[in-house]
C-alpha cells in the first residue's frame, strides 16, 4: 500500500520478540491468570506502526490496513471452524470452538464503528469532509464512547457473533 513504516521499524518479521509489549503481552496474561485462579487468559502483541501520510491511495488506504486485523480474526476463525466442524467432539475440539469464539469476538468487535476500533476506519473513510468535527470529536472520547459501548450495548453484536460461529463451524462449537 506505499508505507514502509513497519519495515523501517524492524516488525516485518516472523520473530515473536520484536511485536512484545511489555503490558500486553507480559504483564496483563500474568495479572489476568493470577487474577482468575488460572481460569482465564488473554495477551496482546505491539500495533503494527503505519502512516496514513505514506499510503498511496489516502482515502482507502486506512481503511484497507485496518480491515487487515478483523479480516485476519474472521480467516483464522474459518480455518479453525474446519477442524471443529469435522472433528469428533472432544475437549480439543472444545478447546478449538473457543479460539474460533475468540477470533470471532475480535473481528466483529474491532468492526464496531467507534474509534480506535478498525470499524471507525471504514465510517471515517465514508464522511464527507464537512464532517471533520464529528470525526475529531469521535477520537476524542472514542475510548469512553467504547467503554459505554462494552458496558450496556455489547449485547448488540451476540447475534451477529452467533451468526459466525454457526457459519464457520457448522453448528458444532460451543456458542
Amino acid at each position: 500500500l506505499g508505507d514502509p513504516t513497519a519495515r523501517y521499524a524492524g516488525r516485518l518479521s516472523l520473530d515473536p520478540r520484536v511485536h512484545i509489549d511489555p503490558i500486553g503481552t507480559l504483564l496483563l496474561p500474568l495479572l489476568l491468570f493470577f487474577g482468575s485462579a488460572g481460569s482465564f487468559m488473554f495477551a496482546y502483541a505491539k500495533p503494527v506502526p503505519f502512516n496514513p501520510n505514506n499510503l498511496r491511495d489516502q482515502r482507502w488506504g486506512p481503511v484497507y490496513v485496518a480491515l487487515a486485523g478483523p479480516l485476519t480474526n474472521f480467516l483464522i476463525a474459518f480455518v479453525i471452524g474446519l477442524f471443529v466442524r469435522f472433528l469428533p467432539a472432544s475437549t480439543f475440539s472444545d478447546l478449538l470452538s473457543l479460539i474460533v469464539l475468540a477470533n470471532v469476538l475480535l473481528g466483529v468487535f474491532n468492526c464496531v464503528p467507534i474509534p480506535p476500533l478498525d470499524g471507525s476506519k471504514l465510517l471515517f473513510a465514508f464522511l464527507p469532509n464537512s464532517m471533520e468535527n464529528v470525526k475529531i470529536m469521535l477520537e476524542r472520547f472514542g475510548f469512553v464512547l467504547v467503554l459505554i459501548f462494552v458496558f450496556y450495548f455489547s449485547h448488540l453484536i451476540s447475534p451477529v457473533v452467533e451468526y459466525f460461529m454457526n457459519l464457520f463451524t457448522g453448528g458444532m462449537g460451543l456458542y
